[in-house]
């Protein structure tokens, strides 16, 4: 009877996973600059986090996964530990604190606590923004490999339907198609602001799209419209992403595409890749992203109407001695725009903003410091040690899923170090999904029970 009510209450718990990933979707493809919105989509993340939570207590979930819990605890706790009160000696004696102090002193203000943060506001803003993706990583990992079989299939369909509207958006001259006020008329963005975020969730949802149509293959009376239905997701992806214009995007296509091939191969239950079908997959990845590079990707900026001046670049090294200034603890998430504007040269200055350093890593850097890059190294431990489990494990509809989830989230990875995908809540909570996921691989009893199964088919020879 208890485990019945128990089951009962987890059905609850899958049911707020899939509305925080819709709710994510359609409210959380903006920016700081549609509060209401996020705030939304952070609201909708708190049944699935108490649910969560009392699930964990109940199943000891961090004996299980101490590592994954322990990056988790680090990463909530960042934006906490630098929201402490500090004794106005000790503020002063940060780095980069001086001209504030010498300001306050020539004001004739007397200095107060202070935070470690520059901008306590907005660094508790990201603290709250971290809500859905913890939600949905611990949501994730503890349910049932069909419940997030099914998560998979909800983003695949938003996928599409996003893709639906970016259709709409190109083929119409008004805004009554797009979500966000904030995006430029004529450009594909489908549910986002920003066509670049749009690019990054069309590449994650390849992988998926296509192991879950090459298992159909090995599984004899799967139903062949997945099949189907999966071909024409990748083609429409691939479709998409040259109409949305994103440069990024039409690079980081090639290895994604080749990846998925592989994952998909393996998928179809015909084995591990020989090594001349990897040298072809290698020979073609080099080829194809050749052709991105220098062919694609200056035809795109040809014909791309709605670009600005590209600064970024130049402006990276600006904001990385910002970063030096501010080290070892940084100046707060949340704080970069204030710190930019502090230190932006006047000739650097025109009628464009930059209010973010389209490198997630040196923006990160800048507002973290020594104790964000020790997470991050963290962080590329676990991830390297998991997308090994997955690659070497054998063929069942997890292990497919993880390895789908291992080029998913190395597409973010590399997007990041040209945008800030993850400063979105629609692309975080999906990569949490991918990490819950990925997190697995090490735990997957697929491969005992697959290798069970091949030793009685042995044994009944």
């Amino acid at each position: 009877m208890q485990s019945k009510i128990r089951r009962h209450q987890w059905d609850w718990a899958v049911l707020a996973a899939l509305v925080l990933l819709v709710a994510s979707l359609l409210l959380g493809g903006g920016n700081r600059l549609h509060e209401l919105r996020l705030a939304l989509a952070e609201l909708s993340a708190l049944p699935l986090l108490v649910l969560s939570v009392f699930a964990i207590g109940r199943q000891q979930a961090w004996k299980v996964h101490p590592f994954a819990f322990g990056l988790l605890l680090a990463l909530a706790g960042l934006p906490l530990l630098q929201l402490i009160p500090l004794p106005p000696q000790i503020w002063q004696s940060l780095p980069g604190r001086e001209p504030m102090a010498h300001i306050l002193e020539i004001a004739g203000i007397a200095p107060s606590w202070g935070t470690l943060s520059l901008t306590p506001d907005k660094t508790w803003r990201s603290f709250l923004a971290l809500i859905p993706p913890v939600a949905m990583f611990a949501g994730a990992l503890l349910c049932e490999p069909a419940d997030r079989r099914r998560l998979i299939i909800v983003l695949l369909c938003g996928v599409a339907a996003s893709i639906g509207l970016g259709a709409l958006q190109v083929a119409g001259d008004s805004a009554r198609f797009y979500l966000w006020p904030t995006t430029t008329i004529g450009t594909v963005v489908g549910f986002f602001a920003n066509r670049n975020h749009f690019a990054t969730l069309c590449l994650v949802a390849l992988p998926f799209a296509a192991v879950l149509g090459a298992a159909v293959v090995r599984q004899r009376n799967a139903n062949r419209t997945v099949m189907w239905a999966s071909a024409i997701l990748i083609t429409l992806i691939i479709i998409a992403l040259g109409a949305i214009r994103s440069r990024a995007g039409v690079i980081i296509l090639a290895p994604t595409l080749i990846l998925s091939f592989i994952a998909a191969w393996m998928a179809s239950g015909r084995g591990r890749p020989r090594p001349i079908l990897l040298a072809g997959a290698g020979g073609a990845l080099l080829a194809m992203t050749a052709v991105a590079v220098f062919a694609l990707t200056p035809l795109l900026a040809r014909f791309d109407t709605a670009g600005v001046r590209e600064g970024r670049f130049e402006n990276w090294p600006i904001v990385a001695e910002a970063a030096n200034t501010y080290l070892p603890l940084g100046s707060g998430l949340g704080s970069f725009d204030s710190v930019y504007r502090s230190v932006e040269p006047t000739e650097r200055l025109d009628n464009t903003f930059f209010n973010q350093a389209h490198n997630d890593y040196l923006e990160s850097w800048l507002e973290t410091g020594w104790l964000g890059a020790a997470f991050l190294i963290a962080f590329l431990i676990w991830y390297g040690r998991r997308t090994l489990a997955a690659w070497r494990g054998g063929v069942s509809t997890e292990r497919d899923l993880q390895r789908a989830s291992s080029i998913a989230i190395g597409v973010v990875l590399i997007h990041s170090a040209a945008d800030y995908p993850l400063r979105t809540v629609a692309v975080a909570v999906v990569f949490a999904l991918c990490a819950a996921i990925l997190e697995l691989a090490a735990k997957s009893s697929s491969d005992r029970s697959g290798q069970a199964a091949s030793t009685d088919r042995r044994a009944s020879r």
